[in-house]
Formats: C-alpha cells, sequence, structure tokens
C-alpha cells in the first residue's frame, strides 16, 4: 500500500518527545517500524522556525541541527509555519486581594502548521500521489480533513497517536490507529553524526 506520512511536529514534540532523550527522531525510521506493511512514499513534516527564549537561547541552533538532519532523508519535505512570540497582559488566576490582577507573560504561538497539514493532506489526496495516509498527530482540529479523505475520497487513513494514550483524542477517527511507545522512538533514532549532500556533518545537540 502506497502511504504518504503526515507529521504535525510540534504536537508530536510536545506528545511524545519534550523532556526525552528521543529527540533526534529519524521520522523515516519510525515510519518503517510502525507501519511495516506500507511502502513509505512522502512525508511531509509541518513546523516552525522557533526563536530564542530569555530562559533557552539556543533552542532555534538545536531545531536547525534537526531540520538539517531530516533533510538527509530522501522523501521527507518540511512544511514552515509561523512562529511567534510576543509579550501579553493575562489575568492572574488567584489574585491577591488589593493586589494586581494581572501579569506580562512572553506568549508563543505556531500558526499555520495545522492548516498546512490538512491542505497537503486533501490535495495529495485528491490527485492520488496516495492509497492511504497515515497523520501523525493528537489535534482534533484535524477530524474533518481526515473524514473527507477517508469518506469522500476513498483512502485509508491512520492516526499514529503521539500523546499518551490517556489523553488520546476520540473525537479524530481513521481506518486504523496507533500508539507511538517509548519503545520505537529508542530504537528510532539518527546516528549522533551525519553527513549531508554537502558534505557538511551534522552532531546531534549535545543536551540532548
Amino acid at each position: 500500500m502506497i502511504t504518504n506520512v503526515y507529521i504535525d511536529g510540534f504536537n508530536t514534540y510536545y506528545g511524545c518527545l519534550k523532556g526525552t532523550p528521543y529527540k533526534w527522531l529519524n521520522l523515516g525510521a519510525l515510519c518503517r517500524k510502525l507501519l511495516p506493511k506500507h511502502q513509505i512514499h512522502r512525508i511531509r513534516y509541518f513546523t516552525a522556525k522557533v526563536s530564542p527564549r530569555p530562559d533557552d537561547a539556543q533552542q532555534h541552533v538545536r531545531q536547525d541541527a534537526y531540520l538539517r538532519a531530516l533533510a538527509t532523508l530522501p522523501n521527507l519535505s518540511v512544511h514552515l509555519g509561523e512562529f511567534r512570540v510576543r509579550s501579553v497582559r493575562m489575568a492572574l488566576a488567584h489574585p491577591e486581594p488589593n493586589g494586581t490582577k494581572t501579569v506580562e507573560v512572553i506568549k508563543t504561538e505556531e500558526k499555520g502548521s495545522d492548516v498546512n497539514l490538512a491542505t497537503y493532506l486533501t490535495l495529495d489526496a485528491c490527485k492520488g500521489d496516495c492509497s492511504a495516509a497515515v497523520v501523525i498527530s493528537n489535534d482534533s482540529d484535524l477530524r474533518e480533513p481526515l473524514r473527507v479523505v477517508r469518506e469522500e475520497l476513498g483512502l485509508t487513513t491512520g492516526i499514529l497517536n503521539p500523546h499518551p494514550a490517556y489523553k488520546r483524542s476520540r473525537s479524530m477517527e481513521a481506518t486504523f490507529f496507533k500508539q507511538i511507545r517509548a519503545s520505537a522512538l529508542r530504537q528510532c533514532q539518527f546516528p549522533l553524526k551525519l553527513t549531508d549532500i554537502q558534505g557538511f556533518t551534522i552532531h546531534k545537540p549535545k543536551n540532548w
């Protein structure tokens, strides 16, 4: 079965990678492991370039190394949304009597990835680019695009859930479902050092 995989990068990171030693994840190897009976035709990875934060000035450097590592996979393409950082004033949940009721915080937002994913998922299905479409995400906003691809366009659909099973979005429906487990992440890591097509070396970030 010719299969395309659509990966919500931020949803995957916060679902199963943050706080683990498995961030140097080879997405091609993961797709092959979890979908052994599928011929992986195309992997589309949706994310946004992050910006340095006061508490983490190197996060964009680590992300850049990871995107360069992903670029070594011949059937993977990266689709970028927008990452926004701004200061906003928000209400305190438990303000002190006669004290301030709001506080200024740094708010980060990733915009566009879910729309981009839904767009390419539907476009590829309409073009007959695959016979099965698999989404790595737990975002319930993708429920309708998955339904359209499955019911209206007749493709097999799958969900690989990156979040803990108890947090699974029950509103997302597909032909099949699999849970991404730590054992699979551990077995599907890039080597500590890679070389890209220009001959440049890519190193796994030290604190990953």
